[in-house]
């Protein structure tokens, strides 16, 4: 079968890397990929927005399975036109994509459904928003309701940064994606994600990981798209994973049953709190997460080809989840100044030295080649370091032992991954 792999991060280089290991796989596509994807796949350089020129190149390429990694040509309906014509896609339509498409969309669904979340508040105008936020106090959390790049959501310490944020997104500071606010309680209690195959209305959990948001030791500095990941969550408890998956079955149901009219064949992400109250949700995606994909992926037992032809096809009988026992830890290597203004072409150097460690994979998410086929960095986050062991500590090790033999100018990275898990529940308290 050729399969084709929509986007350019280090969650579609995890894709491409699972789908390789098939024997299903023929010839493999990604659209437009990096420097990582290019050693195990084809690079096309396709608009991935761009609906026409896709059917074109499935047509031509005799495409068996498209892939979508990230969320904007979901909510753009790129699902809609490629499944229309016959295409088995894995990706949610546009109505589906709305659970991130649209943070209040996201909350009125919740509501409807029972689903555990903050409490909240919808605003197209500042003035109300203001008031509500005074109203309240800090701490709050402020989100621009559409799409901003991972930039639209603030949690505000103070009234005045409270203040500052509304007035960031009505003023146009995230453009469209500003138009509406959302205005939420601020939950305490660690973080912890679950990303769930969905079809027909019916979840299959993945292995949870938790992700660091923070750019620096500690917890630190400013959110990011992902400094480093794990997987499993050792403080998650019995009753909070069953819980967790309970939500999780209740939002893919509501999925299936009106007025909700999704044709929702994909993944759906729930980024969960572990709230005193028990878990709750704090956001869903539409997509795997990126970087937890880097680690639930390298412990997925299935043939990931047959998982995602089986959701794309609707066939939830045909999917029965197999994980293995490993410990999974994934360290970020970033641009110095990330998430703020980076440079780009510094030389990479020490990949192939970190992948002869046993269990040690690196995913590229922002590489290139240039002119002389050196590899060079091309993005905030360059590369996530997956290591496998038997332990957590094991894992973690691993992957730091790696990272060090990985070298480019200005590499920045957290040291510090997985240190709470090491430390239990008290860590977060």
């Amino acid at each position: 079968m050729n399969i084709l792999v929509l986007g350019s991060g280090g969650r579609e280089h995890a894709i491409a890397w699972a789908l390789r290991k098939s024997p299903k796989t023929d010839v493999l596509y990604v659209a437009p990929g990096n420097g990582g994807t290019a050693e195990i796949a084809e690079n096309v350089d396709i608009d991935i927005a761009d609906s026409e020129a896709l059917l074109s190149f499935v047509a031509e390429r005799m495409i068996g399975l498209v892939v979508i990694g990230p969320e904007a040509p979901l909510v753009d309906g790129v699902a809609d036109v490629l499944r229309a014509a016959g295409v088995p896609v894995f990706g949610p339509n546009a109505d589906g994509a709305q659970l991130e498409g649209s943070k209040a969309y996201s909350k009125e669904f919740m509501e409807a459904n029972s689903i555990p979340t903050a409490a909240y508040g919808r605003f197209s105008d500042e003035e109300s928003a203001l008031a509500y936020v005074r109203e309240q106090g800090a701490p709050i959390v402020i989100k621009a309701d559409g799409l901003a790049a991972g930039k639209g959501v603030v949690v505000a310490e103070t009234l005045e940064d409270a203040e500052a944020a509304v007035h960031a997104c009505f003023d146009g500071a995230f453009g469209d994606a500003g138009s509406t606010v959302v205005i939420e309680e601020c939950m305490t209690g660690p973080e912890c994600s679950l990303l769930c195959f969905v079809t027909n209305g019916k979840s299959f959990p993945m292995a949870p990981a938790q992700d660091h948001k923070r750019a620096y030791d500690g917890d630190l500095g400013p959110n990011t798209g992902g400094m480093g990941v794990y997987s499993p969550v050792p403080i998650v408890t019995d009753d909070e994973m069953a819980s967790m998956v309970s939500i999780m079955e209740d939002a893919a149901a509501a999925t299936a049953r009106a007025p909700f009219t999704a044709d929702y064949r994909g993944t759906l992400y729930g980024g969960f709190m572990l709230t005193p109250e028990g878990p709750k949700i704090v956001e869903f995606n539409v997509r795997f997460g990126d970087p937890e994909t880097q680690v639930v992926l390298p412990r997925l037992e299935n043939d990931l080809v047959d998982v995602m032809l089986a959701v794309a096809e609707g066939r939830a009988d045909d999917i029965d989840l197999k994980w293995s026992d490993d410990w999974a830890v994934s360290v970020v290597l970033a641009s110095d100044g990330y998430p703020g203004s980076y440079e780009k072409g510094k030389v990479i150097l020490g990949i192939e030295e970190a992948e002869e460690l046993p269990g040690v994979t690196v995913f590229h998410a922002g590489t290139k080649r240039n002119f002389d086929g050196e590899l060079i960095t091309n993005g905030g986050r360059v590369l996530n370091v997956v290591a496998l062991g038997d332990t957590f500590e094991e894992a973690r090790e691993r992957a730091y032992e790696a990272c060090d033999l990985i070298n480019f100018e200005g590499k920045q990275l957290r040291h510090d991954i997985g240190k709470k898990a090491l430390q239990g529940r008290a860590a977060w308290e």
